[in-house]
């Protein structure tokens, strides 16, 4: 067994977060007041569950505390997962992390405050879901778009239709003719492939590029991406995921929201003086129209419905929104979302879920994006002196054929990794991996 993780809460960040750590030899506890929950997880996943409350000693205890590597707290309730990590700290768990629904809590300047209770970590699903949507609608051209060491290295996704200069040519032919992005992950259909340089690009593959931001516009011209700028965006649902992301757009952008709760507008419209709230039913497509739609650069679907956010984005790419977003919620859903050509789909939970992960990992993981609708993640990993990963060429290090090592940031600059770079002690180093890679990278890069 690599770790004990306890994890209080088993709905539906809890839920995933244990199946993706099911797959690997940790042991876990899923904790839940509700046992009928826990009984339907423990159906699917083999590991031990506690009937309890995350807050109650006596529970905690049940479930094996003192000996936890990780405390995971991602109920419902804010207060009660700060005060389960504080009792869990306080009874022997090595490492805390609470979920948060209070923005204010992740500023810089309250974490050794946290810290000093007892709570390591914080996570706010919805600030990091909103990161996802600035993202996504700031690169019009990609599905998706992040940003690693602070914008030293670029994951892109792009759809690959027949005009693009690269598709149907394997990767050894565009390693020739192209520079300054490597392909690191394909999805086609339902499959998710790491590539070598023998497999090809074909039509309707989205592709997961790592490339440099002064790179970006020679990417999107070789894969026949025009450039467009977003001025005008109309959100559907006035969540707090939207409200989170108009926080971040609104002096950028004309917002437009549309919600069909008049308190909650009232509050929206409080809260931001310079964006336009709509009293309405945002699944009456005429009314869509009435507002403007086709005249909208962006259309981001995040009511709590995820079949009305696929068929409006739908309905706004008919009448000619360059860009969609929508909230899939319903993880059945986002397979069917991918057919139909939803823009970026954006997934709460895979989100927080894959944030959470990387801390039960024995590398120095400083990121790890979880790319939705595809098996991979990416991970970004600190190099420290003395790992297997240093003592020969990428090429010679026997690394796992389901991972790839697709960039370096070295000294602040970011390169793209090829079989001929040596890590280095120091080094941020950018790997694709499907689940089964993951533990077998750790070995590479652990301390």
């Amino acid at each position: 067994m690599d770790m004990k993780v306890v994890i209080a809460g088993a709905g539906e960040v809890g839920t995933h977060l244990a199946k993706m750590l099911s797959k690997e030899d940790h042991e876990i506890v899923l904790m839940d007041d509700d046992s009928d929950k826990l009984e339907r997880v423990a159906n699917q996943i083999d590991m031990l569950t506690v009937t309890g409350a995350a807050n109650s000693i006596i529970d905690l205890k049940e479930a094996g505390i003192s000996k936890a590597d990780l405390f995971i707290a991602v109920t419902p309730y804010e207060s009660r997962n700060i005060l389960a990590c504080i009792l869990a700290k306080d009874l022997g768990a090595k490492k805390t992390l609470a979920r948060i629904n209070n923005a204010e809590y992740l500023k810089k300047i309250h974490k050794p405050r946290f810290n000093q209770l007892g709570v390591d970590e914080l996570i706010y699903p919805e600030t990091l879901a909103a990161n996802e949507i600035v993202a996504s609608v700031k690169q019009p051209s990609a599905r998706v778009m992040h940003e690693f060491s602070g914008g030293k290295l670029i994951l892109v996704g792009i759809k690959i239709r027949n005009n693009a200069e690269i598709v149907n040519k394997n990767l050894f032919e565009i390693a020739h003719t192209t520079s300054g992005f490597r392909a690191v992950a394909i999805t086609r259909g339902e499959e998710t492939i790491i590539p070598k340089g023998d497999d090809f690009i074909l039509p309707e593959d989205i592709v997961y590029f790592v490339t440099t931001r002064g790179v970006l516009n020679y990417l999107y011209e070789k894969t026949g991406k025009k450039i467009f700028g977003v001025k005008n965006i109309m959100f559907l649902g006035g969540s707090r995921i939207a409200q989170k992301t108009a926080e971040k757009l609104s002096d950028q952008f004309n917002i437009k929201i549309i919600e069909q709760n008049k308190e909650r507008c009232q509050q929206i419209a409080d809260k931001f003086s310079n964006i336009l709230v709509i009293n309405s039913d945002g699944r009456n497509l005429d009314l869509l129209k009435e507002e403007g739609i086709e005249k909208m650069d962006a259309f981001v679907a995040l009511t709590g419905n995820s079949e009305t956010n696929i068929l409006t984005c739908q309905l706004a790419k008919k009448m000619g929104v360059k860009r969609t977003v929508a909230e899939i919620e319903n993880i059945d859903f986002i397979g069917l979302a991918e057919e139909v050509g939803i823009g970026s789909i954006i997934n709460k939970k895979l989100i927080a879920a894959s944030f959470i992960y990387r801390f039960s990992m024995n590398s120095e993981i400083s990121s790890l994006k979880c790319l939705t609708a595809t098996d991979a993640e990416a991970v970004e990993v600190i190099v420290h002196e003395g790992s297997k990963a240093t003592f020969k060429l990428i090429k010679e290090l026997g690394f796992p054929d389901e991972a790839h090592i697709g960039g370096i940031v070295r000294d602040d600059v970011g390169f793209i990794a090829t079989g001929e770079t040596q890590i280095k002690a120091g080094d941020k180093v950018l790997v694709f991996a499907l689940p089964s890679a993951i533990k077998k990278i750790d070995k590479f890069f652990k301390k």
